[in-house]
Order: structure tokens, then sequence, then C-alpha cells
């Protein structure tokens, strides 16, 4: 359980982050549920590219969660732009 603690942070943080994003770009918004989707998958992700980098602060810690939520939130957001500006471009 507690090697899955970090990801659990960051698929939350994501679907937040990924929902964030959305109401700040209301033109890329792919809805709560998309938004939350896409925010989760963009999560994971961030969380991934963060501990491949060394950045994650540790798997523990103060540090370990706050780079958790970071990078979560912070790939559910971009995942989610990315995803609502392919839907806009597709769906016209």
């Amino acid at each position: 359980m507690e090697d899955s603690l970090p990801l659990i942070i960051q698929l939350i943080s994501g679907a937040v982050g990924g929902n964030v994003a959305g109401k700040l770009f209301k033109n890329l918004s792919l809805g709560t549920v998309g938004n939350s989707i896409a925010g989760i998958l963009g999560g994971g992700i961030g969380g991934w590219v963060l501990g491949f980098l060394g950045m994650d602060g540790g798997a523990s810690g103060i540090s370990g969660i706050l780079g958790s939520i970071g990078g979560g939130a912070i790939g559910g957001a971009v995942i989610m732009a990315i995803f609502g500006a392919l839907k806009k471009a597709f769906v016209k």
C-alpha cells in the first residue's frame, strides 16, 4: 500500500488539475468527466516523468507528497489541454 500511495495522489491531483485547467481554458474543456479522465491519465504520466527524472523528492515524506501532487496536477492540466486542443482541431 505504501508503494501505491504516490500513484494514488498523482491520479487524484491529476483529475483536479485537469478540471482546474478546464475551468481556466473553457475553449479547451472536455467537460467534467472528460477533464477528469484526461487529468487522471496526465497525473500518472506526470508522476512517472518526475520519477524518471529523479525529481519526485523520494517516495516518502512531505517532499514526496508535494512532488506527487505537483507532478500529477501539472501533468493532468497539460494532457487535458492537449486533448482539448486536439478535439477542437478535429471537431469543427
